[in-house]
């Protein structure tokens, strides 16, 4: 997908407004001048950042009902803003940001700022394991832990009806197939738009088979 391809569809499939896609475009401006003091994408990726980083971050819309009820997302690990500052910019949706690292935490803080976006938008400046406990609509993480460990430290911000939205590279599948004597939950691998060796994992958690269980699966809707 070329840098022109990923705009058309933006606009074609999500039906990203003009006002929206300026935002985007401000963002990636942001982006390009805060990667130059640190390392927040690979250097390889810069000059395809609308192919390579919003698309296949927006992408993950395209599994999310949006005419339901106040949508509380939570994004884990955000780094550079993926997913969860374009998720951000395309919706109305809540948006929590789960990042530990101080320089990325500034960042993300700035770029909030910069988008006018805090109203909706908050950056969680802290390991997720300090995060206090409370139920989301959907859970998202592109790059933060491997899923045995994703899901000890995320489960218990889920409920049954809580849509995990996993990019997982090349071993989607087999990352699921690995937890699923100890996890119970209906997930399947969509294939990413952007890279056709790539997979998403699509699903929900029930909860822990073995081990002492998961309250945090089990708790109510938002």
């Amino acid at each position: 997908m070329t840098e022109a391809e990923a705009k058309a569809w933006l606009a074609t499939s999500l039906g990203v407004s003009r006002e929206t896609m300026e935002s985007l475009d401000a963002f990636v401006v942001f982006l390009k001048r805060e990667s130059a003091s640190q390392n927040l994408i690979a250097a390889s990726t810069i000059e395809d950042i609308w192919s390579r980083h919003i698309v296949d971050s927006a992408q993950l819309l395209t599994f999310v009902d949006q005419s339901g009820p106040e949508t509380k997302w939570l994004d884990l690990g955000s780094g550079a803003g993926f997913p969860g500052l374009i998720i951000a910019l395309l919706t109305d949706f809540e948006v929590t940001l789960v990042e530990s690292r101080t320089r990325r935490i500034e960042y993300l803080q700035r770029a909030v700022e910069m988008l006018d976006i805090g109203g909706r938008v908050t950056v969680m400046g802290m390991p997720l394991e300090r995060m206090k406990t409370a139920p989301f609509s959907v859970i998202s993480a592109r790059a933060f832990a491997p899923l045995p460990k994703l899901f000890e430290l995320a489960a218990r911000f889920s409920h049954n009806n809580t849509l995990w939205l996993l990019p997982k590279g090349r071993n989607a599948a087999i990352e699921w197939d690995d937890v699923k004597a100890a996890w119970d939950g209906a997930f399947s691998v969509k294939q990413s738009i952007t890279d056709a060796d790539a997979g998403i994992l699509v699903g929900t958690l029930a909860g822990k088979r073995t081990g002492g269980g998961n309250a945090g699966a089990k708790g109510q809707k938002p």
